[in-house]
């Protein structure tokens, strides 16, 4: 029975419900007009960060390294990355709905990234892979958890103009900052978003003019466009070259065309194993490079 709930996927399965507790919570509160206890809310999301941290710890041991190997593993880090910077940095935001709006989305992303799907191949052994390598994915990946809080504030903005063009201060509008306050909040998340992926494409940059990598069009130009449009957006709000919340529709967009990319980026990494069934690892096999031949960060079926 122990057994049962030390599996990684039934970890995750048990975070992602637990955003959805803590989002349910909040809900209850703001409905009726009252506020409603951070700390126990802060506290049932950090259970659920754990919980799918424990979670990706142990898919970590399965492959060897940082488990970006499937589309449910990125979904799955780019909602430890969300929760993560609202676990770290959302009290210093003194935005008492942000854990409502962050919980509300990753319960969203974590519980749709369980489908069967997304999890029926994995990454082989990663023994030998580069650091750099890994830490370029990874990074990437976080940038993509700040522009998530990046979206979940935009929203907020827009709920809040929404809120003071109709003069309607009831139910969640209540508890909504102030204009300028979420205006500051989402300059500081989108540069802090362009930042981390900068130096992430700098990393992968790195990497592979030093001939430990393989370029791969259907990963390097989607990534490379994305960093170019949140590039245009800064510029965009930097000259006040259009209204706030068109900038805070064209953040959300941006987030979501973010998650449609990571569709082409998995695919480029090529062939990947089977799930092992009932535990057999037998199909995993270490990837070793020759001193001819540069080691690349894709992965390949055993034979």
């Amino acid at each position: 029975m122990l057994g049962f709930f030390l599996e990684d996927r039934i970890l995750m399965a048990l975070g992602a419900l637990l955003y959805g507790i803590a989002f349910l919570y909040v809900l209850l509160f703001v409905r009726r007009d009252r506020s409603h206890p951070p700390s126990i809310t802060y506290a049932i999301i950090l259970v659920g960060w754990i919980l799918q941290t424990t979670g990706m710890y142990i898919r970590g041991l399965e492959v060897g390294g940082c488990p970006l190997g499937n589309a449910f593993e990125i979904l799955q880090f780019v909602v430890w990355s969300l929760v993560l910077l609202y676990l770290v940095v959302g009290s210093s935001f003194r935005v008492s709905l942000l854990g409502f709006f962050s919980a509300g989305l990753a319960a969203l992303l974590g519980l749709f990234s369980l489908l069967p799907a997304f999890d029926q191949t994995r990454r082989e052994w990663m023994e030998g892979v580069s650091v750099w390598v890994e830490l370029h994915a990874a990074l990437a990946l976080f940038s993509y958890g700040v522009f998530a809080i990046l979206a979940l504030v935009s929203a907020m903005f827009l709920l809040r103009d929404y809120s003071l063009k109709k003069k309607n201060f009831h139910g969640v509008f209540h508890f909504l900052p102030s204009i300028k306050q979420l205006e500051d909040i989402k300059y500081r998340l989108l540069v802090t978003g362009l930042l981390i992926l900068s130096v992430s494409l700098l990393l992968g940059a790195v990497n592979w003019s030093q001939g430990d990598s393989t370029l791969y069009p259907k990963k390097f130009l989607p990534t490379l466009a994305l960093w170019l449009c949140y590039f245009v957006l800064l510029i965009l709000r930097w000259r006040q070259a259009l209204r706030p919340a068109s900038l805070a529709w064209a953040s959300i967009i941006l987030f979501f065309v973010a998650l449609i990319t990571l569709g082409p980026v998995n695919a480029s990494r090529g062939a990947l194993a089977p799930v092992p069934n009932d535990g057999d690892t037998s199909s995993l096999r270490e990837i070793r490079s020759s001193p001819s031949e540069p080691l690349s960060p894709d992965f390949t079926i055993s034979r």
